[in-house]
């Protein structure tokens, strides 16, 4: 197949940032789409422009009625970190698609901090919950972050504070790599800086002596979870999560839910499996906020439903209220599949 989509990553030197052939594809382009910003910093008098379409999942279909055209999708920096060619690359063939990567915002930050990208964690919080980002404070990390908007920054500096990492470095850059460029330097404790919408924030974690310390493990703190004390304590959901092995690939349940623990505590940060929980409804409600923090991993789909009395692979006991089931491939070669289960009492 003859590659007919150009995914093209463009900076705030626009055209002029682009490889001699890389510019010469948008030049010759019968159709580019991107955002308002993308059509301001390329120029070709003669391409239809179109813009992001809402919902943006019709995009995808929005770009099939365009195959067998030139056409060229714009996006910031490179498409294939936490931007829009991921998610066409799902759905469109990819031998369909050329992809034309530029520096992104996370390799201008780090040259501009001085950082090795090797020794830093990169996160997105556009279009995210910003809450997400809490995991990864951890002493004497740095984080370069994508942000949703102006207000971002000053939100993350809040949970910072708050959790005793008051005295962390944080740095907002804008327009990176253009004639506008501009950066912030500050506090945590004392941000008060506005920024513009369109901005990628630095942080370097600093913890003072009483910070508050989540894990990067399995085995979350009981102190973080709202309950009435009937829950699974913390050494033996680190036990079971260990036995399930929650990874990549992996759907995990959680059947009879209660305060949610093992959903979040199988949600090791970069090893997220899709998360499923089934619960009968509690007074007051289904599921209640089951930690402070507020960290609802974004693969978790919530059905409020009566306990099986029988579950593959393993057979529930009228005293155990919570089961948690890890399907896994096991051979991806083969597509078998294999199901572990941990069943207990959360009395333990």
């Amino acid at each position: 197949m003859t590659p007919w989509l150009h995914i093209v990553g463009i900076g705030e030197d626009g055209l002029d940032g682009l490889t001699p052939a890389t510019r010469a594809v948008v030049e010759a382009a019968e159709i580019i789409i991107g955002g308002d910003r993308h059509h301001t910093l390329s120029d070709n008098p003669e391409a239809e422009r179109v813009s992001w379409p809402s919902p943006f999942d019709a995009l995808i279909d929005t770009l099939k009625t365009y195959q067998g055209r030139r056409v060229v999708v714009l996006a910031t920096g490179d498409p294939l970190w936490y931007s829009v060619g991921a998610r066409i690359g799902r759905a469109i063939d990819p031998a369909a698609i050329t992809y034309h990567p530029q520096v992104g915002a996370f390799q201008l930050a780090a040259a501009r901090m001085g950082w090795s990208m090797a020794d830093l964690e990169t996160l997105t919080v556009h279009g995210r919950p910003v809450e997400q980002m809490i995991a990864f404070i951890q002493p004497m990390q740095r984080l370069l972050i994508l942000t949703t908007g102006e207000d971002t920054p000053a939100q993350i500096a809040g949970f910072l504070a708050s959790r005793g990492f008051g005295k962390s470095r944080m740095t907002v850059f804008a327009a990176m790599g253009g004639a506008d460029e501009v950066r912030f330097d500050g506090l945590a404790e004392s941000w008060s800086y506005e920024v513009p919408a369109f901005n990628t924030l630095a942080v370097e974690c600093v913890a003072a002596s009483d910070a508050a310390l989540m894990p990067r493990v399995p085995g979350l703190s009981d102190d973080l979870f709202q309950s009435d004390g009937t829950m699974t304590k913390q050494e033996v959901r680190a036990a079971t999560l260990a036995k399930l092995m929650p990874m990549r690939g992996a759907l995990l349940w959680d059947v009879g839910c209660g305060c949610g623990w093992s959903l979040w505590s199988g949600c090791v940060p970069r090893v997220m499996p899709p998360l499923s929980a089934s619960s009968r409804a509690p007074k007051g409600g289904f599921l209640p906020p089951p930690m402070r923090w507020h960290l609802v991993p974004p693969s978790l789909r919530l059905s409020p439903a009566p306990l099986p009395r029988h579950w593959p692979g393993c057979e529930l006991q009228t005293r155990s209220l919570s089961v948690v089931v890890c399907r896994a491939r096991c051979s991806p070669q083969a597509g078998r599949r294999c199901v572990r289960s941990g069943v207990w009492s959360p009395m333990r």
